[in-house]
């Protein structure tokens, strides 16, 4: 019985819970829900919870915990000649288990029975062909370990699935029936049902909590394994990028580091100032009617997917930039460079910067506009003194924030700043960041145990790092410096 049949019974007994439950507790008082405690719906709601919260809970912990318990007894079937020949041991196992899913298949379709499932032994020679035959590909020869270790995983699946859902089952009939034995008018269903309720928003209030936290352990344990493999001062300070699969790499974070915060240089320096500006106008000098229309319209930037702003890079800015200020200067020939990154960043950043500084600014009190006024200063005058002197914190952190979604971009570099990785300070030259090597790193058919391919982890913690600091730096500046006004 599969996982899905399993979990529609048990709601399916839920839900007939919910009707009996309710039905039950008014039939205790003959109708008069004025006797009850709760409301007629909270009894059906203890029901229901009883009936289907443990056993869906047994039931996802069975379908996470049940690979692992399987995966670990099975591994031990393979033949250890077999990892010696070249193949690691994950790569057997991905064999074991696409044979034992094919096997499912072929008695699905009625290709194969039982019957000749095990007429297939460690005595049948050419494997590969024979499974074959009934539609199962396998990425090389099969080994006849390989073959009995995969029956032997499609048998032990099977087997506790059946456990699973006679378990599962069987605790939702003694939640339903237990659940039932409880109701009578003086039974307090309500605090039942809010308590449950309760629970549900505590657990979706820790999601976030423990999705970052299961991201930082990834990376750190994977990059725990590089540093293993790599030496950590030759990646911090290395000036060379050069991985070479086959070995002999040179995998230096610093070229990487450097291509990362000059493109984010040269977009910051193109963001801040005009989202600064138009943050200052739509503020103090637009009228409502232009602020509804322009506001709307810069933020529809923030809205525009970032592969579309890398086709802009590539076909617009890039040869622009080229063609008009590279070759005439003598800098350069290639329309993928820095500074073509950099704008095309600095264009996306602008919402960023002009919304959150336009909030910060509309904060300040109009009391002391008027006391610039009175004093017979005038608006632009009010502006520069008083104004962002006094919105400052608040405007730096958005500067802070937006320089760490620069960061953390990755198809803008791919499309406009290539992916060349050297220590140069001429902005028409193809660089690249973090970002896109992490991205580059992974994919492609690599050894996932090689120092690099781990690098990539290594790589994204250090990323992670400095987005870090740098959120935490504008959260200190905001809160140390924001002034409170009344």
């Amino acid at each position: 019985m599969s996982a899905g049949l399993v979990i529609l019974a048990v709601i399916a007994l839920a839900i007939v819970g919910f009707f009996v439950g309710r039905s039950r507790a008014l039939s205790a008082v003959d109708g008069d829900i004025r006797q009850l405690h709760s409301l007629p719906s909270y009894y059906g709601q203890a029901v229901f919870l009883f009936a289907s919260v443990p056993a869906l809970l047994v039931t996802f912990a069975w379908l996470i915990l049940q690979p692992m318990v399987i995966e670990s007894q099975v591994a031990k079937m393979i033949n250890p000649a077999e990892i010696a020949d070249g193949s690691s041991r994950a790569l057997v196992m991905t064999d074991v288990r696409r044979i034992s899913n094919g096997l499912n298949v072929a008695v699905e379709r009625g290709a194969m029975t039982e019957s000749e499932i095990l007429g297939i032994n460690a005595d049948t020679t050419d494997l590969r062909a024979r499974l074959g035959e009934v539609g199962i590909a396998v990425a090389s020869e099969v080994k006849q370990s390989t073959f009995v270790a995969a029956k032997a995983y499609r048998e032990q699946t099977s087997r506790a699935r059946v456990v699973m859902a006679v378990v599962s089952i069987a605790l939702s009939l003694v939640g339903f029936v237990f659940a039932l034995s409880r109701i009578h008018p003086e039974y307090r269903a309500r605090n039942v049902s809010e308590t449950a309720v309760k629970a549900l928003l505590i657990m979706a209030s820790c999601v976030a909590i423990l999705t970052t936290i299961g991201i930082i352990s990834s990376l750190v344990f994977e990059t725990a394994h590089f540093f293993k493999l790599y030496p950590a001062k030759d990646f911090f300070f290395s000036l060379t990028w050069n991985p070479q699969f086959t070995g002999g790499s040179d995998l230096g974070i610093f070229p990487l580091l450097w291509g990362t915060l000059y493109v984010s240089f040269f977009a910051l320096i193109f963001a801040v100032p005009i989202g600064l500006l138009v943050a200052i106008y739509l503020s103090e000098y637009a009228s409502s009617r232009v602020r509804s229309i322009v506001k709307p319209a810069v933020e529809i930037l923030a809205g525009i997917p970032t592969i579309v702003y890398g086709l802009f890079a590539l076909i617009t800015i890039g040869p622009m930039l080229r063609d008009y200020f590279a070759q005439p200067l003598g800098l350069g020939a290639s329309s993928s460079s820095v500074l073509t990154a950099g704008l095309v960043m600095g264009i996306m950043l602008i919402p960023f910067v002009s919304s959150l500084s336009d909030d910060v600014i509309n904060a300040v009190p109009q009391s002391m506009r008027d006391g610039s006024y009175g004093l017979g200063a005038t608006q632009s005058e009010t502006v520069k003194q008083v104004i962002v002197p006094a919105a400052l914190p608040g405007i730096v952190g958005a500067i802070l924030l937006a320089a760490s979604r620069a960061i953390g971009e990755t198809m803008i570099v791919v499309m406009g700043a290539g992916a060349a990785a050297k220590l140069s300070l001429n902005p028409f030259e193809a660089m690249t960041t973090i970002t896109v090597k992490i991205v580059s790193q992974l994919t492609g058919d690599t050894e996932f145990a090689s120092p690099e391919t781990l690098v990539a982890f290594a790589l994204g913690l250090s990323l992670f790092v400095i987005t870090l600091g740098l959120n935490v730096l504008a959260l200190y500046i905001v809160r140390k410096y924001r002034e409170q006004y009344e």
